[in-house]
C-alpha cells in the first residue's frame, strides 16, 4: 500500500513528473534541434563519404545516452517524495504501527518502479525512432540485453540517488541537487560531448562514473550494429577508434571494457550504495 501511495503521489504531480524527465527533454530537443546534424556532419567529414546509415547510428548513440539518463533522473524525482515526508507526515508515519524500515523500504522499491517504467518507455520510444530512420529492429537476443541493462540502470542509478537523498533534508535542498544532476548527467555520460574529445583526466572521470557504463550498454545494442556496418570498409583501427570516442566502449588503458564487464560494474556499484544506505540509517536510527 505504501508503494501504491508512493506511485500515485508522483504520477498525480505532473511537474515533478515533468521535472524528473527535464534532462531527458534536453538531450532529445538538442539532439533535434542541431546536436544530431552536426555530429552526423562531423562523422560524414571523417568517413569521407555519406551514408544513410549515419543517421541511424548517431541516433542511437545519443538516444542510447537518453535512456541512461532518464533511469537515473526518475528515480531522483521519485525520491521527493520521501523528502516531501519528511517535512510534513514523518511524525503521522513514526506514530503508525508501520515500521521506518517498511517505510524506507517503500521510497526505494517506489522510486524503483518509477525508474523502470520511465526508462522502458524512453527505450521503446528510441527504438521505434531508430527503426522508423531505417535502423534494423532488435532480435530476441538484443531485446533480453536491453531488458537486463535497463534493469541494471534503474537499480545503480536508484541506489546512488537513494544514498544522496538520505542526507537531503528540505525541498530546497531537493530542488538544487536535482538541478545539478539533471544539468550534469549528459556531460557525465558523453552525450553533449563525445567522450574522445575531453581532457585525459575528464575522461578517466567519466568513465569511472557507473551510469556511463550503462549508458555503454545501450549503445553497444542501440547502434553498435549498424556502426559495424558503416565501417565495414574501414580499418579496424579506424572503427575501435571510433567506439572509444563516442562510448561505446570504454577503453582504460590496455583494457577495453565490453557488456559484461560493463554489467559487472552496475550491479557491484548497485550493491555498494544499497549498502551503505542501510548502515546510514541504521547508525542514524
Amino acid at each position: 500500500m505504501l508503494i501504491k501511495r508512493n506511485l500515485l503521489l508522483f504520477f498525480r504531480d505532473k511537474g515533478n513528473v515533468f521535472f524528473s524527465l527535464l534532462a531527458v527533454l534536453i538531450i532529445l530537443g538538442l539532439y533535434v534541434l542541431f546536436l544530431g546534424s552536426m555530429m552526423e556532419a562531423n562523422l560524414r567529414e571523417a568517413l569521407g563519404f555519406d551514408s544513410d546509415k549515419i543517421g541511424v547510428v548517431m541516433a542511437g548513440l545519443t538516444l542510447a545516452g537518453m535512456v541512461a539518463a532518464a533511469s537515473v533522473t526518475s528515480c531522483l524525482g521519485a525520491l521527493n517524495i520521501s523528502v516531501a515526508d519528511k517535512s510534513n507526515a514523518a511524525k503521522d508515519f513514526f506514530t503508525s504501527p508501520v515500521s521506518r524500515g517498511k517505510l524506507t523500504l517503500s521510497y526505494v522499491l517506489g522510486s524503483a518502479v518509477v525508474g523502470i517504467i520511465m526508462t522502458l518507455t524512453a527505450l521503446l520510444l528510441s527504438e521505434l525512432y531508430i527503426i522508423a530512420n531505417g535502423g534494423a529492429s532488435p532480435g530476441p537476443a538484443d531485446c533480453a540485453r536491453l531488458l537486463l541493462t535497463a534493469f541494471l540502470s534503474v537499480l545503480c542509478g536508484n541506489a546512488m540517488v537513494f544514498f544522496i537523498i538520505i542526507f537531503v533534508k528540505s525541498q530546497s535542498a531537493f530542488t538544487a541537487l536535482s538541478t545539478v544532476i539533471g544539468t550534469l548527467i549528459g556531460f557525465l555520460i558523453g552525450v553533449y560531448i563525445p567522450i574522445g574529445q575531453l581532457p585525459t583526466g575528464v575522461q578517466w572521470l567519466i568513465k569511472c562514473f557507473p551510469m556511463t557504463h550503462a549508458a555503454s550498454m545501450f549503445r553497444q545494442i542501440l547502434a553498435d550494429g549498424e556502426l559495424a556496418t558503416l565501417f565495414a570498409n574501414a580499418p579496424a583501427e579506424t572503427l575501435t577508434g571510433f567506439r572509444e570516442t563516442f562510448g561505446v566502449t570504454l577503453a582504460f588503458g590496455g583494457f577495453t571494457s565490453n557488456f559484461w564487464f560493463s554489467a559487472l560494474i552496475l550491479a557491484t556499484t548497485t550493491v555498494i550504495f544499497y549498502t551503505l544506505s542501510a548502515t546510514v540509517i541504521r547508525v542514524r536510527h
